[in-house]
């Protein structure tokens, strides 16, 4: 089902009032083709999953800025993501070019240049890579709630009440997720 503008503008004058309601809803609309569009930029999971929520926190401190007679939400969101997704790109492949630089310098200069220790680089992505697919693999409820609390940096608490659960239930879901990525890391 195509979301409809309209409801979609609607959405983004709630959220410029500060309506979370209204955020969740835009955001359960539309993240999967922001992520998608994301993928396709930077090519990496756990890139594309950070930018999303900075896109969606970005459309949330400048809900008030947005022009409905300029785009439709859901393309406002597509450029919002563009833009960061691009600024990312360039990040890494000018840090890439100053790394390169600097070895060479060092060369030049008649310094040894110790090789990059490819092989940790490669068991940190590893590791990485392992405990994202490990996170992916929980229930929705319980991965939401240790992304909260662990990524997010939120307090039981208001895991609690940004998940509208009760306190112990959150609890509870934080608990057993993390009992299910120890195992699931330990083989």
């Amino acid at each position: 089902m195509e979301p409809n503008p309209n409801e979609d503008r609607d959405l983004m004058r709630r959220i410029a009032g500060g309506d979370r309601d209204a955020m969740s809803e835009l955001f359960d609309r539309h993240a999967s083709g922001v992520l998608g569009l994301l993928l396709r930029m930077v090519r990496a999971r756990a890139a594309a999953d950070e930018l999303l929520q900075d896109v969606f926190f970005q459309a949330w401190q400048d809900a008030e800025r947005y022009r409905p007679e300029v785009s439709a939400p859901r393309t406002w969101l597509l450029m919002l993501a563009r833009s960061r997704a691009i600024d990312r790109l360039r990040s890494a492949d000018s840090r890439r070019r100053r790394e390169r630089d600097a070895v060479r310098q060092a060369y030049l200069d008649g310094h040894p240049v110790e090789a990059p220790r490819g092989f940790d680089r490669l068991q940190r992505e590893e590791r990485r890579r392992r405990a994202a697919a490990a996170l992916g693999s929980l229930p929705d409820e319980q991965r939401s709630a240790i992304e909260l609390a662990f990524f997010d940096g939120l307090t039981h608490r208001q895991v609690a009440e940004r998940l509208g659960a009760p306190l112990g239930t959150v609890k509870s879901r934080i608990l057993l997720g993390m009992r299910k990525l120890r195992d699931r890391l330990a083989d």
